[in-house]
């Protein structure tokens, strides 16, 4: 109690000089804070983005991750509806569970031929009304909310296209798409008939009809091969385009109903899927969710191969990304810690030279060079303290007035604007683990010159002037 009592003495002794480091720390503090609640957030962002289009965990087929892209429809799970059911009524996953929901890809062509033009896209299916509810996900209280699924309410041959896709079939003025210009050369005359081979599979595909169906200004021919080698086609009126995010994404989507892909894909057969879509009520439930669902699977693998793959498996990039932003956290951490180390380390050093003779009257009256040197460390780990506690409550009030701007700006996965938020509050493990983190380089800090200053001859401190 006594050192504690002189070094705050000591450092209210020279106020200029404490308060001046106290600043330097406070604003260090600060900007890590800072920097960890903005990558926080960001973090937070990416990982709702992708818990609420493709869930926690998919069950696949076993080698659908390396080798569906060739082939999705090789890959897929029979029986799907069984495993739907076993999930639903499984006691411990019933705590767990938010949605299931299948989802069938295929590859194919998309073609206006109104205009002459198609290309080649992925298409998934999906259960409009689950999807809705996998959107509405938001573990982590973010103040943006994702768009309602457009297909939800719609007819069967609805279908939603990236705007890469609606740009390259021409479709831009049917939707009303901004910012969509047109070829300069190479326009296709407009009016052109279906093609007669494209029509016969077309009229195959619609039930009950003779003819080829109308066509309109948003309509368009899907082609894929469907379970057993043969091609389909099938018509889709398209109802919006939407930017998927990633420009590569957008050039190739398009997004169906499940019935009307299984329809096109395996007609009168048994209906499959590619993945079973899995979300959880909390990201921390995982390990717990696949090795249970690992067991429920076991009675399913004498038909076919599945397994459970998480979203880190289904999404590098937003491990590359997280690894990235904990680097660069790193390395802010530690630029930011030398700059504390040397402000310390001066303040330290001036103070011993300054005390050199109250230096020598201590050890005179007999206190050790242990005594010495924790009052020099009690000092810094004061100023550490002081310090960290300052740039906590600084960085508490420079992000609130920030999150209070609702400044807008769009973070990776997210294609519309979002208010900008920097999560201090409430991350504990960042705020404590920075402050302690401080402390202990304020105290090394401090042990060099408290060191040199235990070292000190009695005599030659006495006669210092």
């Amino acid at each position: 109690m006594m050192t504690l009592n002189l070094a705050v003495r000591n450092l209210l002794r020279n106020r200029r000089r404490s308060l001046g480091t106290l600043v330097a720390m406070s604003i260090g503090c600060a900007a890590i804070l800072l920097f960890g609640g903005f990558s926080g957030n960001i973090n937070y962002e990416m990982l709702t983005r992708i818990v609420q289009r493709g869930g926690h965990l998919q069950i696949q087929h076993r080698d659908f991750y390396l080798y569906g892209s060739g082939n999705p429809t090789a890959y897929g799970i029979s029986d799907y509806t069984k495993i739907l059911e076993a999930i639903q009524k499984d006691e411990v996953l019933q705590k767990m569970v938010v949605v299931v929901t299948p989802t069938l890809q295929f590859g194919g062509i998309a073609g206006n031929y109104a205009a002459s033009v198609s290309r080649t896209v992925i298409g998934t299916g999906f259960v409009a009304a689950d999807i809705n509810r996998m959107r509405q996900w938001n573990d982590f209280g973010l103040r943006s909310k994702a768009p309602v699924s457009p297909l939800a309410g719609t007819a069967p041959d609805s279908a939603v296209v990236g705007i890469g896709v609606a740009r390259v079939l021409q479709l831009c003025d049917a939707l009303k798409i901004e910012r969509c210009p047109k070829p300069e050369s190479g326009q296709a005359t407009e009016g052109a008939a279906l093609p007669d081979d494209i029509a016969q599979l077309s009229v195959q595909e619609t039930t009950g009809t003779t003819q080829a169906p109308a066509t309109s200004p948003r309509m368009v021919e899907v082609l894929a091969v469907n379970s057993r080698g043969a091609p389909n086609v099938t018509s889709l009126e398209v109802i919006r385009a939407e930017d998927q995010g990633i420009k590569e994404l957008d050039e190739i989507a398009i997004i169906m109903h499940l019935s009307k892909i299984q329809q096109l894909v395996y007609g009168k057969s048994p209906p499959k899927v590619t993945s079973i879509m899995i979300q959880l009520r909390h990201t921390d439930q995982m390990p717990a969710a696949t090795a249970r669902l690992t067991t429920l699977l076991a009675a399913f693998a004498g038909t076919q191969p599945l397994a459970v793959q998480n979203l880190h498996t289904l999404n590098p990039f937003y491990v590359q990304a997280t690894q990235m932003f904990d680097t660069i956290f790193g390395f802010v951490f530690v630029l930011i810690g030398a700059i504390v180390l040397f402000t310390v380390s001066n303040t330290m050093n001036t103070a011993v030279v300054e005390r050199t003779v109250e230096i020598g009257t201590l050890r005179a009256i007999g206190l050790r060079r242990a005594g010495i040197r924790r009052l020099f460390v009690t000092e810094g780990a004061l100023l550490g303290m002081c310090g960290a506690v300052l740039g906590v409550v600084l960085a508490f009030a420079v992000s609130a007035l920030v999150n209070s701007l609702d400044i807008p700006w769009i973070p990776p996965s997210t294609v519309e604007p979002v208010p900008l938020t920097i999560l201090v509050a409430g991350e504990t493990r960042m705020i404590v683990g920075t402050t302690l983190g401080l402390i202990c380089i304020a105290i090394i800090s401090a042990w060099w010159p408290a060191y040199r200053a235990a070292d000190l001859k009695v005599v030659d401190a006495l006669r210092h002037v």
